[in-house]
């Protein structure tokens, strides 16, 4: 099994603070996202590709006040959006908050997770359209919508429909256009490192260089600014 970096997580309090912050730390503006309407979010993205990395973008994403979600279809958010400590801290400042890895086998790799006791979630299947036709996905969300690990275990996506071979070039890369912002490295710091460890290599992740100690998700990106740490600092 082959797993790799697909994209970088930002939660933002709303969607124009996201793109306000984007401007001023990695000097860019993002490129229009799309809607998820069952989670009531939207978001922004850009291409942060690189050789080591060459899936590489980044999701800005907030909760979208606009949103009109029946209540018997209300489930709880992905990536943590409805936690009171990840809420208060996007307040202040957008901030990092998890990785999403993609995978040519969402089953297995959650399969694999699960014999470690690991539960990374139900796999949900989305799509919505892009500038290059529908992108089609398959995704991991718990029913409580953790993202676990302090955001250091990534959520596992599958690109394509579940029935079909879709072809690579439908993987939201290829509908952008390069930024001027590249991923240079992520690294992770937790006390349960060994248990991340052999999480990673049980997917066959790897490249993200893991260290015991308080939790903590880094991304180092090159950027108009320079060198740029985004750093999710515990929550």
């Amino acid at each position: 099994m082959k797993t790799h970096i697909d994209h970088l997580v930002v939660a933002a309090a709303t969607l124009e603070q996201g793109v306000e912050w984007c401007e001023a730390t990695l000097g860019i503006t993002p490129s229009p996202g799309g809607e998820h309407e069952k989670y009531g979010t939207h978001n922004r993205l850009f291409k942060i590709a690189s050789p080591t990395h060459p899936l590489a973008y980044f999701e800005i994403i907030a909760i979208n006040p606009e949103a009109m979600i029946p209540k018997r279809s209300q489930v709880a958010r992905w990536f943590d959006l409805d936690d009171p400590a990840v809420q208060k801290a996007v307040a202040k400042e957008p901030r990092l908050v998890t990785f999403v890895a993609s995978t040519e086998d969402v089953k297995a790799a959650r399969h694999v997770l699960r014999t470690q006791g690991i539960e990374r979630g139900q796999i949900v299947h989305a799509s919505r359209k892009s500038g290059k036709g529908t992108l089609h996905w398959q995704i991991t969300v718990r029913e409580d919508g953790e993202r676990l690990f302090n955001g250091t275990l990534p959520t596992l996506i599958q690109w394509g429909k579940p029935d079909a071979t879709e072809p690579l070039r439908l993987h939201p890369r290829n509908s952008l256009p390069r930024s001027g912002v590249t991923l240079q490295s992520i690294a992770v710091h937790h006390p349960s490192a060994a248990k991340l460890q052999a999480a990673y290599a049980s997917i066959g992740l790897d490249g993200v260089a893991i260290e015991n100690g308080p939790a903590n998700l880094v991304a180092t990106l090159k950027t108009p600014k320079g060198l740029v740490q985004l750093q999710s600092l515990g929550i």
